[in-house]
C-alpha cells in the first residue's frame, strides 16, 4: 500500500497553551500571531505572504491561508488545538451519555462530536499518519462528520447572524463563479454543514480548493465594512469560509470519508 511522503496536519492555536504530544505529522500553528504582543514558541502565521493581522474576521483562516502560501507538501490538514479527527469508536459510555442529549435538544447540535476532558483516553486515538494514509489510499479527502443542523443552514445563519451575509456571498458566486449556484443552494436549503473549517486534502485538490475559496472570501471582504461586525459576529469570514467549504465539497463530490472529532472540552493554558 503506498503513502504520501510529506504530510503536515497543521493545529491552530489561538493564544500560548500545553501542546499534545502527538504523531509528528502535527505541526501547531499561532493564528494570528501578529496581533500578539508577546512571542510564541511555536510557529506563527505571520511570516512570508501573509493575512495574520486578520485573524479577528478570519480566525483560523489565517493560519490555513499562511500554510497554503508558504509550505508545500502532498497532503495538507487542517485541525484546531482542541478538535481533532479521530478514526477509533466511540467508547460505548460515551454513546450512552449522547443519549441524555435527546431531552435538552442537543443531539443534532453534538452530532459526531465525541466531548470528553479525559486526553489520557483520548489523545492516543487521534488520527495518526498510518490510519491518514491509509484512508488516502482510498479518498480523495477527509472531513468532519457534517453538523445535523436543527434548521436548514440559511434559517440557522438567519437565527444567529445577518442573512444579508449569504445573500451578498450568492451575488458574489453569481459573478464569479455561476457553475457553485446549484450548489449553493442546496447547501441552503439542507440541513448539514462541515463545521470549523477543518479537512485534510492532496495537494491537487488543496491548491484548487485555497483558490477558489480565498479570492471569494477577499470578494466577500471587498464588499462589507468590517467595522459593522463586532464581539461573535467578528469571525464573519470564519462563519462565510464554513459555508462556502460545505458548497465547494458538494459541488466537486470528491471521495470524502467523514470522520468523528474528538473536542477536548477543556484545555490548559498558560
Amino acid at each position: 500500500m503506498s503513502g504520501h511522503s510529506s504530510i503536515k496536519v497543521y493545529v491552530f492555536y489561538y493564544k500560548n497553551g500545553s501542546i499534545l504530544q502527538i504523531d509528528p505529522i502535527y505541526q501547531p500553528i499561532m493564528a494570528g500571531n501578529a496581533r500578539h504582543e508577546e512571542k510564541s514558541a511555536i510557529t506563527g502565521d505571520d511570516s512570508g505572504e501573509n493575512i495574520s493581522i486578520k485573524n479577528p474576521y478570519y480566525s483560523e483562516l489565517t493560519g490555513i491561508y499562511w500554510a497554503w502560501k508558504n509550505t508545500k507538501q502532498d497532503v495538507t490538514g487542517s485541525c484546531h488545538y482542541r478538535r481533532f479527527f479521530t478514526t477509533q469508536p466511540e467508547p460505548f459510555l460515551y454513546k450512552l451519555k449522547r443519549l441524555l442529549y435527546f431531552p435538552a435538544g442537543l443531539y443534532k447540535k453534538r452530532y459526531g462530536l465525541i466531548y470528553t476532558e479525559n486526553t489520557n483516553l483520548f489523545v492516543p486515538k487521534i488520527l495518526n499518519k498510518q490510519e491518514l494514509n491509509d484512508l488516502l489510499n482510498q479518498y480523495d479527502a477527509i472531513l468532519p462528520q457534517a453538523r445535523k443542523l436543527k434548521y436548514t443552514v440559511e434559517t440557522h445563519y438567519r437565527r444567529y447572524h445577518d442573512i444579508n451575509d449569504l445573500r451578498l456571498l450568492e451575488t458574489i458566486l453569481i459573478e464569479k463563479h455561476p457553475e457553485y449556484l446549484d450548489a449553493f443552494h442546496e447547501v441552503l436549503l439542507g440541513n448539514r454543514l462541515y463545521a470549523n473549517n477543518m479537512f485534510i486534502l492532496k495537494d491537487e485538490h488543496f491548491q484548487e480548493f485555497m483558490e477558489w475559496w480565498f479570492d471569494l472570501l477577499f470578494e466577500f471582504e471587498r464588499r462589507i465594512d468590517l467595522n459593522n461586525y463586532t464581539d461573535y459576529q467578528k469571525r464573519i469570514l470564519g462563519f462565510m469560509a464554513e459555508r462556502l467549504l460545505t458548497v465547494w465539497f458538494k459541488k466537486k463530490q470528491l471521495n470524502c470519508i467523514e470522520l468523528p472529532v474528538i473536542y477536548f472540552k477543556k484545555f490548559k493554558f498558560e
